[in-house]
């Protein structure tokens, strides 16, 4: 409980995240699905989910060639930065909660 009020989450959606990038590279599921050798029902079931395990992310990452961990960290530092009311930077996407 007291985690989840220093560091809430609830408009972070990673599968989201990793959806968005697959379509904007113009990718198929089927394509990161033979990557990741993972079958395309479990990446929809990925694409649902707000968490995922950091050995599929790794392997998604090196996939599409695209650094979600980053992306991780930045929406950490910007709500740590929010919290003790410093400027809040908003460049990461946009892909919350959509």
């Amino acid at each position: 409980m007291e985690r989840e009020k220093r560091y809430p989450t609830k408009d972070f959606h990673i599968g989201k995240l990793i959806k968005a990038e697959l379509v904007r590279q113009g990718r198929s599921i089927t394509w990161l699905a033979s990557q990741v050798d993972c079958s395309r029902e479990n990446l929809y079931k990925v694409f649902r989910h707000k968490w995922i395990y950091t050995d599929l992310l790794f392997q998604i990452c090196e996939a599409l060639d695209y650094d979600f961990f980053q992306v991780c960290s930045e929406r950490f530092q910007s709500k740590k930065r929010e919290r003790n009311g410093q400027s809040v930077d908003s460049n990461f996407p946009k892909y919350w909660d959509e």
